[in-house]
């Protein structure tokens, strides 16, 4: 964060300092107590009630209130205004305003951690950039981010997670995106979303976030970002894709031990490039990352050679060595029918020799369309060439159930928790075969599977 003294921001919030400091310098920002990790905190609160000894260790700290509130501690600088909430934007606000800077936002069902991650690897080369650190798109964590920014800072990338209408928005109002990316959208955070047709809308606020000025990147293969009626934007639309025209896209996939070639069409002419990260998915998310950047100003030919130092995250389709000289490709990130699917393309792909063994576990954040969209999975799996399917989880036994219906699987077995599935596993995975083993990060039982085949008979790590 930019220093600001409390003399300046009580100025801006037209705030009067009951005591403390006008002098006192501002380095960081909270509305919540357990937001307040450092000293030179800035707290806008609504409570009348403080825990003083929460914030103790944090001292010298300033509170913005419109509540009665004394304290006998003389390194807390308190600042009375009329109405806190008022207060807290216009802060937010004006902190914003000091920033004329390229500020990228990405959201999509799957892909936007990973496109977020190659966006700040291409530019961090030559630029001093922000960015949400690693999965950390909380709703909560807006004003964090927005004060990562500082005078140093001459870029920002920001993953920007939709659970629930409104949510883009949310987080528009803190970082103004000049750039937005939505990588795909997919059927996902239905719980409160409640319908298909309100997961889109709410995706679909990052239109309004960026018009009138903005720049929106799109998926053009995909067919519900096109229900998003684009031809209204009011800001700048660009397009990547490989199947459809547009305008950053993608030919000639090949490939490699450990990622993709592919030939980037742009304004005209072609580029060869590779991408580190095995699977079509990699090439959509280097796509829209490419165009990105494109637009911050990089050329293509140092975007080329840059991305060829990305390193993958770890367990987003990871291909390792597991138990009794098998291969395993770990996707235990996330899980969503769109990820599914690319994971399972994945799995064809390197696997034609082998005998191809997947272990599924529970989609989550599906509410009442759980079984339905557990249907939709089992109906993938059930036309994916595999020949064993494992899900862990009761309600992954919808999937099992499909599988078994369509007669396309010539094994499948329901397990309830990870040590059934494991003893299974141990009889089936040998160097003719390959498991794709997929699931939520937050699923104990599936990391717990991920790690026990990850290892080989004497409990040693994989080469």
């Amino acid at each position: 964060m930019k220093p600001l003294s409390i003399r300046y921001i009580r100025k801006l919030i037209t705030g009067t300092v009951l005591q403390g400091s006008e002098e006192l310098l501002i380095q960081h920002g909270a509305y919540r107590l357990k937001q307040v990790r450092q000293r030179n905190t800035i707290l806008f609160i609504k409570r009348k009630i403080v825990d003083w000894e929460r914030l103790k260790p944090f001292f010298p700290i300033a509170i913005v209130t419109d509540k009665p509130l004394k304290t006998a501690y003389k390194e807390v600088t308190i600042v009375k205004v009329d109405d806190v909430d008022v207060a807290y934007w216009k802060f937010v606000r004006n902190y914003r305003s000091m920033m004329n800077i390229p500020i990228i936002a990405v959201t999509g069902t799957s892909g936007k951690t990973t496109t977020k991650e190659m966006i700040y690897h291409l530019l961090s080369g030559h630029l001093s950039v922000a960015h949400t650190n690693s999965t950390n798109n909380s709703r909560t964590a807006h004003l964090m981010h927005l004060l990562s920014i500082d005078e140093e800072t001459e870029a920002a990338v920001f993953e920007t997670a939709v659970g629930a209408p409104g949510d883009l928005t949310n987080a528009a109002a803190y970082l103004q995106p000049t750039i937005g990316i939505i990588t795909n959208i997919g059927e996902h955070h239905l719980n409160y979303c409640k319908t298909i047709e309100g997961y889109i809308a709410a995706k679909g606020e990052m239109r309004k976030a960026l018009e009138p000025d903005g720049l929106l990147i799109v998926n053009a293969d995909d067919a519900n970002t096109r229900r998003l009626e684009l031809e209204k934007f009011k800001g700048t639309l660009l397009t990547f894709g490989i199947n459809n025209r547009s305008d950053f896209r993608a030919e000639d996939l090949a490939y490699s031990k450990n990622g993709m070639y592919m030939t980037v069409l742009h304004q005209g002419k072609r580029y060869r490039m590779y991408v580190p990260g095995l699977g079509e998915h990699q090439v959509y998310n280097a796509l829209a990352a490419i165009a990105a950047v494109s637009l911050v100003g990089m050329d293509m030919s140092s975007i080329a050679e840059r991305l060829r130092t990305y390193e993958p995250m770890n367990k987003q389709v990871q291909v390792l060595q597991g138990m009794n000289q098998s291969t395993i490709i770990d996707d235990t990130w996330s899980i969503t029918t769109t990820s599914l699917g690319a994971a399972l393309k994945v799995l064809q792909a390197i696997g034609k020799e082998k005998k191809k063994i997947a272990v599924i576990g529970t989609i989550t954040d599906l509410g009442s369309w759980g079984y339905i969209i557990h249907e939709q999975a089992g109906k993938m799996l059930a036309t994916s060439g595999i020949d064993v399917l494992i899900t862990v989880g009761e309600h992954a036994r919808i999937m099992a159930d499909v599988a078994k219906r369509m007669h396309s699987v010539p094994e499948v077995h329901a397990c309830m928790n990870h040590h059934a599935a494991y003893l299974l596993l141990k009889e089936r995975m040998n160097k003719e075969t390959i498991t794709l083993i997929k699931g939520d990060m937050y699923s104990e039982s599936i990391k717990e599977l991920a790690q026990l085949i990850r290892k080989d008979d004497a409990g040693q790590p994989p080469l």
